[in-house]
C-alpha cells in the first residue's frame, strides 16, 4: 500500500510539473503573438488600449490603467477600465479620462515617493501590493475616498513601469484587483504573473515609444508645414488666409466624393494614408510664393515695385515745369514780351500738369487701355528734361552693371521724361526650370526674353491691370516652384503623390493650365478637387485689398461659365453644389453680406 501510494504522489508531482510547463509554454507564446501584434499597431490609442487589456487579462485583473509620462514630468491618465463598476475611458471609447495627472515632483521639485505610481515610475521598480488597506509605505488615500464613494474595494495592485530602449521610463502599468480564477475572490498577483507582466510591459513599452516618437514625427512635420503656410500668408496681404483655408474645403469636397454613391464617384474613396497624403498636398500647394517676390504679388500700380515710382516721374514733371519757369523769366530778361510769354507759360503748364494727371491715371490700371491711350503715353514720353548730375555714383554694383551696358552721357545732358533703358532690363539670373523643354519635371510654360522689364513706358503701357508679362510669369512660376520644391524632398512610398496634388491645381481640363498642360483625364481627382477650391477661396476672399469680395451667386456664376469653358471639372462642380459644400463653407468664411440666394438648379 505505501509502494503505491508513493508511486501515485510520484505521478501527481509528474503530471503538476507538466501542467506547469504547459502553462509557461503557452504564457510564452502568447507574449511572442503579444508582441507581434503591438509592433503591427499603428494607432496610438489603440496600441496603448490593447497593452493594457492583455496586460488584464494576463493578471485576470478587475481594473488597470496606463499613465503616461509627459515633458512636464507628469503622469497623464491614458486608459483607465474597471470592469465591475463599468469604467471603460481613454484609448478607443471616445469617453474622456478626466482625472487629473500625477505630479512626479512637489513645488519643491522634490521626487513624489509617496504615490506607488509616481514611486515606481521614478525608481523604475515594479511594485506589488497585496492589499492597499496594510500598506504603510504608500500613499493610498485617494484610493480609499474613491471606495467610500463608490462601494468598491481596491485590495492588489501590481505597478510596473514602462521603459524604452534608453531605459528610459516612458510611462506606467498598474493592475488592480486580482481575482481567483476559480472563485473569482479578490486576491495578490501571483508571484508567477509578475515576471510576465513585465516581460510585456518591456515590449510594450518599445512599441508605445516607437508610436510615439512617429506620432511625435507626423504632428512635427504637419506644423512645419502649417508653419510655412502660415508664413506664405503673412508675406503678403493680397493672400490672406488662402493657404489656411484651401485645404479645408480641399478635404470637404474630398469627403463628398467619397460619401458620394453616384457615378463618377462611386467606387472613389481613400484610405487613411492617401487622407493624410492629400492633406500634406493641400497645405503645401502654394509653398513656391516663398520664392515670388511681394513687391511681384503686391503690386497695385504700373510702376510700383518696392516703392511706386509715380514719385520719381512726378519729380521729374516738377523739373520740367520749372524749367518752363526759368525760360519763361530767361525770356522777359532779354526782353522779350512779358504778356505773351507769361500766357504762353500759363498754357504749357496746364498741358503739363494735365499730361502728368493722364499719367497717373494709367499708372492706376483698369480693365482695357485703347492704343490711342498708349500713343499718348508715347508723345508725353519725349517731353525733354535736363539732368546735370551722375546718375551713376551712389548706386548699388547690380544696379551700375545695368547701366554700364550704355555709355555715360556728359553733363549736363538732355533726357526723355519717361523712357524704356537698358538698366531697366534685368535678366534671368537662376536656373529658369519651365525654359528646357526637355526639362525632367515635364512643364511646358512660355517663358519670357527676360526675368524683368523695369522700363517706365513698357510699364505704363500694360493694357489690362498692373502686371507685365514678365510679372505674370513670375506670379506663375510659383507653381513651378513647389513642384521643384516638392520634388526634391524624400517623401515616403505612401506620401509620393504630393507634389502632384499641390503642382496640378492651375491645370485646366481642356490642357491650357500650367505648368504641365494636362488635359483633365491626366490629372487626378485630388487635382482636379484643389482646383476647384483654390478658384473658389479665391473668387470669395474679403482679404484682399486690391478687390471686394464677390457675392455667392456671382462667384458660382464666374465657376459655371469657367466649367463651360473646360477649365473646371463639371462632375465636380456639379458635385460642389448637389452636395451643400459650397454652402458649408460659405457659411463658415464668408462674411454675412456675401450670403445671397444661389439656384443651383440654374447650373446643373
Amino acid at each position: 500500500m505505501d509502494l503505491e501510494r508513493n508511486n501515485q504522489l510520484m505521478r501527481n508531482a509528474t503530471e503538476t510539473q507538466e501542467d506547469d510547463m504547459s502553462s509557461d509554454q503557452a504564457s510564452f507564446v502568447r507574449l511572442i503573438e503579444i508582441g507581434i501584434a503591438l509592433s503591427a499597431e499603428k494607432d496610438t490609442n489603440t496600441l496603448m488600449e490593447r497593452i493594457l487589456l492583455e496586460a488584464k487579462a494576463m493578471g485576470n485583473a478587475d481594473g488597470g490603467t496606463l499613465y503616461i509620462r509627459t515633458r512636464d514630468d507628469e503622469l497623464k491618465f491614458e486608459i483607465v477600465r474597471t470592469d465591475s463598476l463599468g469604467i471603460a475611458q481613454g484609448g478607443t471609447t471616445g469617453v474622456e479620462v478626466t482625472l487629473p495627472p500625477v505630479k512626479m515632483f512637489d513645488d519643491n521639485r522634490q521626487p513624489n515617493t509617496k504615490n506607488i505610481v509616481s514611486y515606481s515610475a521614478m525608481t523604475g521598480e515594479t511594485v506589488s501590493i497585496n492589499d492597499a488597506y496594510d500598506s504603510t509605505e504608500f500613499d493610498f488615500s485617494g484610493t480609499k475616498s474613491f471606495d467610500e464613494s463608490t462601494g468598491y474595494r481596491s485590495k492588489s495592485f501590481l505597478t510596473v513601469p514602462l521603459k524604452n530602449n534608453n531605459d528610459t521610463v516612458i510611462g506606467v502599468l498598474q493592475l488592480l484587483n486580482s481575482k481567483d480564477v476559480q472563485t473569482d475572490e479578490i486576491v495578490p498577483f501571483a508571484s508567477n504573473v509578475q515576471p510576465l507582466i513585465e516581460a510585456l510591459a518591456s515590449q510594450a513599452a518599445v512599441a508605445l515609444d516607437n508610436a510615439i516618437l512617429i506620432e511625435a514625427q507626423k504632428n512635427l512635420l504637419e506644423s512645419f508645414i502649417e508653419l510655412m503656410a502660415s508664413a506664405v500668408d503673412a508675406k503678403s496681404p493680397y493672400t490672406g488666409g488662402h493657404c489656411q483655408r484651401v485645404p479645408e474645403l480641399t478635404e470637404m469636397l474630398t469627403r463628398a466624393a467619397c460619401d458620394s454613391k453616384e457615378a463618377p464617384f462611386g467606387e472613389f474613396d481613400l484610405n487613411e494614408d492617401e487622407w493624410y497624403e492629400l492633406h500634406i498636398g493641400a497645405w503645401l500647394h502654394d509653398c513656391g510664393k516663398v520664392t515670388t517676390p511681394e513687391y511681384v504679388v503686391d503690386k497695385a500700380t504700373k510702376l510700383e515695385t518696392i516703392t511706386d515710382r509715380i514719385h520719381e516721374v512726378r519729380t521729374r514733371f516738377e523739373v520740367v515745369k520749372r524749367e518752363a519757369e526759368i525760360n519763361c523769366l530767361n525770356g522777359i530778361i532779354d526782353g522779350g514780351n512779358a504778356d505773351q510769354l507769361k500766357a504762353e507759360l500759363k498754357t504749357e503748364l496746364e498741358q503739363i500738369d494735365d499730361d502728368y494727371y493722364f499719367i497717373a491715371r494709367c499708372n492706376v490700371g483698369g480693365e482695357f487701355m485703347a492704343q490711342e491711350l498708349i500713343d499718348r503715353v508715347e508723345t508725353i514720353a519725349k517731353t525733354r528734361w535736363t539732368r546735370t548730375l551722375d546718375d551713376r555714383v551712389g548706386i548699388a554694383r547690380e544696379e551700375l552693371e545695368r547701366k554700364q551696358k550704355e555709355a555715360a552721357r556728359t553733363l549736363p545732358c538732355q533726357e526723355d521724361l519717361l523712357a524704356n533703358r537698358e538698366d531697366h532690363i534685368f535678366v534671368h539670373d537662376a536656373v529658369v526650370h519651365s525654359a528646357d523643354p526637355d526639362n525632367t519635371y515635364g512643364f511646358k510654360v512660355d517663358v519670357p526674353a527676360y526675368k524683368f522689364n523695369k522700363g517706365e513706358i513698357y510699364n505704363l503701357s500694360i493694357a489690362r491691370g498692373t502686371l507685365t508679362e514678365e510679372e505674370r510669369f513670375k506670379i506663375n512660376d510659383h507653381i513651378v516652384q513647389t513642384i521643384v520644391m516638392l520634388e526634391s524632398l524624400p517623401f515616403p512610398k505612401h506620401l509620393q503623390q504630393i507634389p502632384e496634388i499641390a503642382g496640378g491645381h492651375h491645370e485646366k481640363m481642356d490642357g491650357t493650365g500650367y505648368p504641365k498642360r494636362l488635359k483633365g483625364e491626366e490629372m487626378t481627382l485630388p487635382a482636379r478637387i484643389m482646383a476647384i477650391a483654390d478658384v473658389f477661396e479665391a473668387l470669395t476672399a474679403a482679404d484682399r485689398p486690391y478687390k471686394l469680395p464677390k457675392k455667392l451667386s456671382e462667384s458660382i456664376k464666374i465657376m459655371s461659365f469657367m466649367v463651360k469653358d473646360s477649365h473646371l471639372d463639371r462632375d465636380l462642380f456639379k458635385l460642389f453644389l448637389e452636395s451643400g459644400v459650397y454652402r458649408e463653407y460659405a457659411e463658415k468664411y464668408l462674411q454675412q453680406g456675401q450670403l445671397d440666394t444661389v439656384n443651383i438648379v440654374d447650373y446643373l
